[in-house]
């Protein structure tokens, strides 16, 4: 099976509900961001403070090529992973796109309370935050729009999305 790339917003789920899904469906995961931080021996949000979103993109982009010839995986995408060097494109070439989406609302309400730091929103107030989220969902609408699944995040069952992506045609090939 081609690779089935998930993409959305930070905060959706991706690497949560992909971990599942991927064990739902007996496949591997893997998670870009972790693979940028195993490969470069820097968490995402370090290397942006020190060289920047523009060379971030630029490794991740790369990383993203080492995907395209796995089978049997789920891989969870940056949130700005397919905005970039046409990234969506090839994603949707080698393998199947599900944009996981949910309300913007929803999203500031799980990015508020995250464990985990992002690098484009530090230093934002909730009202910030809010609006900051509004506006880069609206400019990545037109990406993850063209994903071959769209799938609301918000109450989303492992088994039908499963049942989905097997049943998408021409997804599953003979390895």
């Amino acid at each position: 099976m081609r690779p089935v790339y998930l993409i959305g917003f930070m905060g959706v789920g991706k690497t949560t509900l992909g971990k599942r899904l991927a064990s739902h469906m007996n496949l591997d995961f893997a998670d870009l961001d972790m693979m940028f931080e195993h490969k470069y021996k820097l968490t995402v949000q370090v290397f942006f403070a020190k060289y920047g979103e523009l060379l971030f993109r630029k490794f991740e982009q790369e990383l993203l090529k080492t995907t395209f010839s796995m089978t049997n995986m789920v891989i969870s995408t940056g949130g700005g992973t397919p905005c970039y060097a046409g990234a969506m494109d090839d994603m949707r070439k080698h393998g199947l796109t599900v944009y996981m989406h949910m309300p913007p609302a929803a999203l500031v309400g799980r990015l508020v309370s995250a464990k985990r730091q992002r690098p484009l929103l530090e230093g934002k107030s909730k009202e910030q935050l809010a609006k900051y989220v509004e506006d880069k969902l609206l400019e990545r609408l037109p990406y993850y729009s063209r994903a071959h699944l769209h799938v609301d995040a918000h109450s989303l069952n492992i088994g039908s999305l499963a049942d989905k992506i097997r049943n998408y045609p021409d997804h599953v090939q003979k390895s």
